[in-house]
């Protein structure tokens, strides 16, 4: 119980950061070179949690129908969430409607949210350090995500105060979802585990590669912002060996 506890905590960082992230962005503009060199650091951090942390607990193992299962699993997920996403977003990004809410934003980030939330759940169940690792991770997306949200609020009518309680719905959002994967995935047997984790490492490098890299090249890019993707894998990497 105290070990679910202490996640827990760790599960509000994101909470904390997307409001952090939005409350820069209601009262100064941060640009879009900011915002591109937090994806591209977030990147390189979810990238070295993956690559560090992840993947060597799950080839020590030696359970290829598992992982091969997981790992199957988690990319036909994500390809899903992807599907629908976009199609919700191009129903209602049209510039010549006048709209209060981007609810095709809104309902991305509820899914996407949701599912980082779980995965959160799965870097515990991989381990403490794992866990931890991985909620700073994924907090830096959800700081910039934050800044997102209150980009788009922009072109409408929302007021300061909706716009915080929209974004404390999120992060709450986020931390049922860490809540559900903390508690169902605490006490699974090595086999399923195995699976659970594969899943996981499918689902981060999809956030990686058509999340978190695609947005951050929306902007024009500066070698500064493509040294920020290595800054944060290096940067976590070392932490990841002295931790």
């Amino acid at each position: 119980m105290a070990v679910i506890s202490e996640a827990l905590a760790y599960a509000l960082l994101p909470v904390i950061t997307i409001i952090a992230g939005g409350a820069i962005a209601v009262f100064r503009d941060p640009g879009g070179i900011f915002r591109s060199s937090v994806l591209h650091f977030a990147a390189g951090v979810v990238f070295s949690v993956v690559a560090v942390e992840l993947l060597p607990d799950i080839i020590k193992n030696h359970q290829p129908i598992e992982v091969g299962i997981g790992f199957s699993m988690g990319i036909i997920v994500m390809l899903f969430v992807k599907y629908f996403t976009e199609g919700r977003k191009t129903e209602y990004t049209d510039p010549d409607v006048d709209r209060p809410l981007p609810y095709g934003l809104l309902s991305a980030l509820v899914i996407d949210l949701a599912i980082d939330g779980l995965l959160l759940g799965v870097g515990f169940a991989a381990g403490k350090k794992e866990g931890i690792l991985l909620a700073v991770a994924l907090g830096l997306e959800t700081f910039s995500l934050g800044l997102a949200v209150i980009i788009a609020f922009r072109s409408s009518t929302i007021s300061k105060s909706k716009s915080f309680l929209i974004l404390l719905a999120l992060g709450i959002t986020f931390f049922v979802g860490a809540l559900l994967g903390i508690s169902l995935l605490s006490n699974l047997s090595q086999e399923f585990l195995e699976l659970v984790l594969s899943f996981g490492l499918a689902a981060l490098l999809f956030l990686v590669t058509e999340e978190l890299l695609t947005e951050a090249h929306e902007e024009q890019e500066s070698p500064i912002q493509t040294a920020c993707f290595f800054l944060g894998f290096l940067l976590f990497l070392i932490l990841g060996m002295i931790a």
